[in-house]
């Protein structure tokens, strides 16, 4: 931003000596100093940046960033409690202390007995009884019409903190000893998911680690509009924003 180029500096009517020896003064407008770069230092000395739902070392993906003002907007989009969307990668046949694959081995098994529909049935268990709990941690009474109304609108979410919710879950790859998911999910850790792939071994006689963890959206904000290492330049920084704007007000005029 500094490196920007700047407004030109104000002007202001200075009585000068007139040129070449006359007698008397001459109005002449000359730059006011106090605009000069080497008087004035740097336009930007600080610039307030606060990071939204934060992703671990272990994990990629959208990761949202406010500057200046927008870090009030963060702060509503979070009071939003809006849904985030995981593609997470697993592998059968291996457990770990910390549940991914580049932990500590603590255990082998075999996994030839698993098959999709196993794994989609322990699926359908895991996103039944998040349901439960996301209609519990909501506080709505379900036989109302203001009820209805959210429902129709798929604006029913905790409206204070609660434990980590799968809003839905899917099997998106079957390759044996490979699977990809993808989860919607509330309040959540990338620990956490990890911790559901392990569960998932467990529960079908097995065991299981996880290979990835990639958010492909944060509320509003999806994979199409996080900006690659290359693209962090001010150009591409300010067209983010910019495009942005009206998806961030709509959400939250919307939700709040």
């Amino acid at each position: 931003l500094n490196a920007a180029p700047g407004r030109a500096p104000r002007q202001h009517v200075r009585f000068l000596p007139a040129p070449g020896g006359a007698v008397g003064l001459v109005a002449t407008k000359v730059p006011v100093l106090a605009d000069h770069p080497l008087v004035r230092g740097p336009r930007f000395r600080k610039l307030k940046i606060g990071a939204g739902h934060r992703l671990d070392v272990k994990s990629s993906g959208v990761f949202v960033l406010g500057i200046g003002d927008g870090n009030k907007l963060l702060t509503d989009l979070y009071n939003c409690h809006l849904t985030k969307v995981y593609t997470v990668g697993g592998l059968f046949g291996k457990a770990t202390d910390d549940f991914s694959d580049t932990g500590k081995l603590v255990e082998k098994t075999t996994f030839d007995h698993i098959t999709r529909e196993k794994l989609e049935r322990i699926l359908a268990v895991i996103q039944g009884t998040n349901h439960k709990a996301l209609l519990m941690h909501s506080n709505i009474d379900m036989k109302t019409q203001e009820a209805y109304e959210l429902a129709v609108k798929g604006l029913i979410r905790p409206m204070g903190k609660s434990p980590p919710i799968i809003t839905a879950i899917r099997c998106l790859q079957f390759t044996l000893p490979e699977f990809q998911l993808e989860i919607q999910c509330l309040h959540e850790t990338q620990q956490y998911l990890r911790k559901i792939v392990h569960e998932i071994g467990l529960e079908l006689k097995s065991s299981a680690v996880c290979t990835q963890v990639r958010r492909i959206r944060d509320g509003v904000f999806t994979l199409d509009d996080a900006l690659l290492r290359t693209q962090w330049d001010l150009q591409s920084i300010q067209n983010a924003i910019w495009d942005c704007q009206l998806k961030v007000k709509t959400e939250i005029e919307k939700t709040l």
